[in-house]
């Protein structure tokens, strides 16, 4: 059988592949994004893949798939499980024909998130089935069994995945894919289909005897086995998933564990046989306390987030050894719990210290040399206003020198906050900004709802025709598909003024002036306006640099002006002394905009002369 050194991301990817999935639909977002992408790269001549819009088209578009039969998935970050929440709590009352598998990724620690919620609730929301893998071997196991079990019950499931887990590499096993021999056929049956009262109400009752069955299938599955300790001490029983189950192993290799890898239904009589053969229940678990609160109140003497009045393991950020190391010297320095370890176990579980290396620098994100985001934030920079931003590269403009926006919400909330800010008759002008992903995403229904309630505001969408910060996704905007192929490129001004909008006018965001201009026309008017900043992201869009900047020493007055731009091939040294770093430079021409003393000029890459 053949081996292959795969992420998690691939790994579910290769799951869905060899679960012999049809149709799978997502929207970027890390650290889900990559799943699609190999899907798309190695596996699109097989399965019909693509980028929706957002994620609720997405998980509707395989829902509407596995009623066929096929087998379809989904997949998307944890706060894009918000946006699909309405039709994953009706699914589950419809049921599923073909397997049916949202993968949602979760991000202990905020890596790349604006928060850090736990998707194992949305599971218990919904009454639908959770797993969770904890290295990348398990992540292609448990995506083909989310398919079978989704099937079996006609539900459909959750493989909750976490950054650790979706970027962390380990050796797994390839195999065929499995052999359906099925024709997709969607077969006529509206009281299966249609979840109007009177047929939901049954859908109701069905959904609840469901769970009992796959309550009991948890229990038996060998997906929650136990890890007894061989030496048959049974002083200490750890209940863990996911990435966690790997410091606990490390940090406490004495005790018996029960990994859960379906975690719901809770497979209750697991739980109280493994409980009955231990002294002690310890959960560990990333997060919110889901195991644990579950556990005490099967009436299981258990403790995990506090052991009395101390905390204990964390409900913030991720687990890793050292926050496991820190929970273990609590448990054996407390009177309560000292006796379940033995100190020459304690000792050698922390003796393989690597060596202390001094912390690193911090490095906060910047927008990349030549983003045209810049332009248009430094343009901004000039007008007394209200900025209400979004979830995007964009984001950064919050961060010094460029310091240009006040909220950011969520997905769309750029327009919508800032319709509300406005008319709430705020002392000063607002400005809602959104990218162009986050249009097609949910920006347009905040842009029909600023236009038919008569708003004021001035939306901006900064279009790099690309959705860049998840790694250059293509999106409606972009002219092509996920699998490569040409498609049309929805134009951002056309849909606003279909959508009311009488004032549209597109900029560059590099010509400081025209942006400027734009910017004074549309805050300065009582009617809502519409700024498209049209620009392709220089990282997605690469062209050949054959010219970049230099600064004339002396012309250069060292005011500081061009280094207010945050642009990273600047570089000023300790005596204010201004120099580009040729090596960043993209030549974009905003720091030879911003000089008033004729001090930055191009230089010709291959003569390394002043032009």
């Amino acid at each position: 059988m053949t081996k292959q050194l795969l992420s998690g991301n691939e790994a579910i990817a290769r799951g869905a592949f060899e679960a012999g999935a049809t149709v799978v639909s997502g929207y970027p977002g890390t650290p889900s994004t990559e799943i699609l992408e190999n899907i798309g790269k190695f596996y699109g001549d097989k399965m019909f893949a693509e980028w929706a819009p957002n994620e609720k088209v997405a998980f509707e578009t395989a829902a509407g798939a596995s009623t066929t039969g096929a087998r379809a998935m989904t997949t998307m970050k944890h706060v894009g499980l918000n946006v699909a929440a309405d039709p994953l709590m009706t699914l589950a009352y419809v049921g599923v024909v073909g397997g049916f598998v949202a993968v949602v990724a979760d991000d202990p620690g905020m890596n790349s998130s604006q928060n850090e919620q736990d998707t194992r609730q949305f599971a218990r929301f919904a009454k639908v089935p959770v797993f969770e893998p904890a290295d990348a071997a398990e992540a292609k196991a448990f995506t083909l069994a989310a398919f079978e079990i989704s099937e079996k019950f006609g539900t459909p499931t959750i493989l909750r995945s976490s950054t650790t887990v979706s970027h962390s590499r380990g050796v797994v096993e390839l195999a065929e894919p499995v052999a359906l021999n099925r024709t997709p056929s969607f077969q006529k049956d509206p009281k299966r289909f249609v979840p109007i009262p009177a047929w939901a109400r049954e859908m109701r009752v069905r959904l609840e005897e469901r769970l009992e069955k796959l309550e009991e299938a948890a229990s038996a599955s060998p997906l929650n086995p136990i890890e007894w300790n061989a030496s048959g001490d049974r002083r200490v029983g750890i209940v863990t998933a996911g990435a966690a189950y790997q410091y606990v192993k490390e940090v406490f290799p004495e005790a018996n564990v029960l990994k859960l890898g379906w975690l719901f239904p809770f497979p209750d009589r697991l739980l109280r046989e493994f409980s009955e053969q231990v002294d002690q229940v310890i959960v560990v678990e990333e997060l919110e306390d889901f195991l644990e609160e579950h556990i005490k109140a099967l009436g299981i003497k258990a403790f995990g987030k506090r052991l009395g009045d101390e905390k204990l393991v964390p409900n913030i950020g991720a687990l890793d050894v050292d926050v496991l190391k820190a929970v273990r010297a609590k448990l054996v320095a407390n009177p309560a719990t000292a006796s379940l370890f033995d100190a020459q176990t304690a000792e050698t579980a922390t003796q393989a210290e690597l060596p202390t290396l001094p912390a690193l620098p911090a490095r906060p994100p910047v927008l990349c040399p030549g983003c045209p985001h810049r332009g248009f934030f430094h343009a901004l920079k000039k007008f007394d206003v209200v900025v209400s931003g979004d979830i995007g590269c964009y984001t950064l403009g919050v961060a010094p020198p460029l310091s240009s926006i006040d909220t950011v919400l969520c997905m769309g909330g750029g327009f919508t906050v800032a319709h509300g800010i406005d008319r709430a008759k705020n002392d000063r002008p607002v400005v809602g900004i959104v990218g162009d992903s986050t249009f097609f995403h949910s920006g347009i229904t905040g842009l029909l709802d600023v236009a038919y309630n008569k708003g004021g505001a001035t939306l901006v969408v900064l279009d790099n025709r690309v959705t860049a910060m998840t790694g250059h996704q293509e999106n409606p905007g972009s002219g092509k598909t996920l699998l490569g192929e040409e498609t049309f490129a929805a134009s951002v001004a056309e849909i606003a003024k279909a959508a009311g909008f009488k004032n549209v006018v597109e900029v560059n965001p590099r010509d400081l002036a025209q942006t400027t201009a734009a910017l004074k026309t549309a805050i300065e008017s009582p009617e809502p306006w519409l700024i498209v900043a049209k620009e392709p992201c220089p990282l997605a869009y690469r062209k050949k640099i054959e010219k970049v900047y230099a600064v004339d020493q002396d012309k250069c007055k060292k005011c500081g002006a061009c280094v207010k731009l945050g642009c990273p091939a600047i570089e000023r040294a300790a005596d204010n002394t201004v120099s580009v770093n040729p090596a960043f430079c993209v030549d974009c021409k905003l720091c030879e905009q911003v000089c008033k003393f004729d001090a930055l000029k191009e230089i010709d890459v291959k003569m390394g002369g002043l032009v």
